[in-house]
């Protein structure tokens, strides 16, 4: 299992890394700019083209079943569900599944269509405190049940 980070705005970086470092996971962070990561061996950058979609385009190319993705791009996180079967976490904590992920696509769509016709155009609520927090829940309750799911003990 390998977390896989769409890391361009995520503002979650350093939970995911303790939770990694607790189940011994690699990171792998996808961006199109340089950043500063860790200094340890299981986190990777890698800097992609300054391309739309560049970064999602890696992702979904690179994970597998079980890995775990964290975005907060639906379309990418369709693809990792349908398919490639792995975990999309948004960094307020969304773990994104077949059963949500229609709904979610839908509500976009919706967005995007009142926004064409001359809707509100509100940007996303503010990242809070609680947003982290259940972020970090989350991860750690989905790597922990993949990991029992992987090795039963």
């Amino acid at each position: 299992m390998i977390i896989y980070i769409d890391a361009d705005a995520c503002p979650v970086k350093s939970e995911t890394y303790r939770v990694a470092k607790r189940f011994k996971l690699k990171v792998v962070l996808v961006a199109n700019s340089q950043m500063r990561i860790p200094d340890a061996d299981w986190v990777t950058l890698v800097q992609v083209e300054k391309k739309w979609d560049a970064a999602d385009n890696w992702i979904a190319d690179e994970v597998v079943a079980n890995d775990v993705v964290i975005t907060n791009d639906i379309l990418l996180a369709e693809r990792c569900i349908k398919e490639k079967k792995a975990h999309p976490i948004t960094p307020d904590g969304t773990l994104y599944s077949m059963n949500n992920i229609g709904e979610a696509l839908a509500r976009r769509e919706l967005a995007s269509r009142l926004r064409e016709w001359g809707g509100p155009e509100s940007g996303p609520p503010p990242f809070t405190k609680g947003d982290r927090s259940r972020f970090l829940q989350t991860l750690h309750l989905t790597v922990e049940r993949i990991h029992n799911e992987i090795e039963p003990r």
